[in-house]
């Protein structure tokens, strides 16, 4: 499971002009299933997210989680995280894992995030969707539960 986490000021995602999900300060996670994944790798990850120390204290470290400051979570599914550019042009999605299997490892990781974090919002599985993110500092982190990175 990979995930692409961006501490933000605020994100909004749309499927067909409407917004679907919305949060405040926060942090935006884009989040890829490969076929290798399982409720543990869930598991792993969710924890990592929500106690990432990438917030600042008073001191102007980043020694605050998302827990710590009250933080908002919009979680975005990505199987392009799973794409291989190491050979050609073309992406291969050969290692996402595809259909209801990964839709049902995302709603779970959502169902896990839920019971921790206050406000949890998300797009729509499967969709065309806009994101807007408006990145704070900027923090982007780049997280595997597999540990490749």
């Amino acid at each position: 499971m990979r995930a692409v986490v961006q501490r933000v000021k605020n994100s909004k995602v749309q499927v067909d002009g409407n917004i679907i999900g919305q949060i405040d300060a926060g942090l935006n996670v884009l989040l890829g299933i490969s076929k290798e994944d399982n409720v543990s790798d869930i598991e792993y990850l969710k924890d990592k997210i929500i106690n990432l120390r990438i917030f600042e204290d008073d001191h102007g470290k980043l020694n605050k989680s998302l827990m710590d400051v009250g933080g908002e979570l919009l979680l975005i599914s990505q199987f392009t995280l799973y794409g291989d550019c190491r050979k050609g042009r073309r992406p291969s999605f050969v290692e996402a894992l595809s259909g209801d299997k990964s839709e049902k490892l995302y709603n779970e990781f959502v169902k896990q995030c839920k019971s921790t974090v206050k406000k949890v919002e998300t797009g729509k599985f499967g969709a065309d969707m806009l994101v807007t993110i408006e990145n704070d500092g900027p923090v982007t982190i780049l997280l595997d539960s597999k540990k490749n990175f």
